[in-house]
């Protein structure tokens, strides 16, 4: 009797799960869906699978430069930015965790405010600065106004991490004869490794999202898919067809990115900092 209970208690707990599941991944099917239908089928008919299958909405996307520029757009100003935030918190992070002085703990929570700031505080700001000095328009422009963000997300991460490696590591380095550079590479960094592995991805991932600032800061030449699938309205309506298709393709790098960091993803929530 016992031993029925417990296996439909499983089976309750296992169909509320699939359920979930499968409710999570319909506004992607959907996504998928509609971007391989033509667009008059979108708009007349609601099918569940497409009627008539049809790649043309990816290969606009792939042979339209106003669509896949806005990819590399996006990818050089997302790599920019992840490798500025690390140059940037590494060194932060480790004084964080290895020195008191005078106002560190203020210092701190000063970071982590401008983290909890909407991006839309700081739009009107970067855009008249970079507008005066030349930046307007360049991938460096963008980021930059992301380190605003992402700089005191990886210092909180990579502060965390580091304060697990006991502080003799450092003692015996210096004692062998290392500089602190070379310590810091080649001994401190490889321990950390899964720290920097999930700081690079919350870096990633909001700068990949990321819309207001990258909207704002570019026009035409550094120009993000992000703004360019919200300027998808022609003289025939909205291209529900091809803007389905970009989602797709919008969300691609970021699954590649979860699943090459998904076991540092693990380590950063086992550690409890992430």
């Amino acid at each position: 009797m016992v031993d029925k209970l417990k296996s439909k208690n499983f089976n309750g707990r296992a169909l509320v799960m699939i359920a979930y599941i499968l409710f999570l991944l319909l506004p992607i099917y959907w996504l998928i869906n509609m971007s391989l239908k033509q667009n008059s089928e979108i708009i007349s008919v609601f099918s569940i699978w497409p009627k008539n299958l049809t790649f043309d909405n990816y290969r606009t996307i792939l042979t339209d430069p106003s669509w896949y520029m806005g990819y590399i757009n996006s990818m050089i100003y997302v790599v920019e930015n992840v490798i500025i935030s690390l140059i940037v918190a590494l060194p932060a992070a480790y004084a964080f965790s290895r020195y008191r002085f005078l106002g560190d703990k203020h210092l701190f929570f000063w970071l982590l405010s401008n983290r909890m700031a909407p991006p839309a505080v700081f739009a009107l700001p970067f855009f008249q600065l970079y507008s005066s000095i030349g930046l307007f328009d360049t991938h460096i422009a963008v980021a930059l106004a992301h380190t605003l963000f992402n700089v005191p997300l990886a210092v909180w991460i990579l502060e965390g991490f580091m304060r697990g490696v006991p502080k003799e590591i450092d003692e015996t380095a210096y004692i062998d004869g290392y500089s602190f550079p070379r310590f810091f590479v080649r001994i401190f960094m490889p321990l950390i490794a899964s720290g920097i592995g999930v700081t690079a991805f919350f870096c990633f991932m909001f700068s990949w999202v990321e819309l207001l600032l990258s909207r704002t800061l570019t026009s035409i030449d550094a120009k993000p898919i992000t703004a360019v699938m919200t300027r998808t309205v022609s003289a025939a309506g909205m291209d529900w067809g091809v803007l389905a298709a970009a989602g797709v393709l919008t969300i691609v790098p970021g699954a590649l990115v979860i699943y090459f960091v998904r076991h540092y993803i693990a380590k950063g929530f086992a550690l409890g900092r992430v």
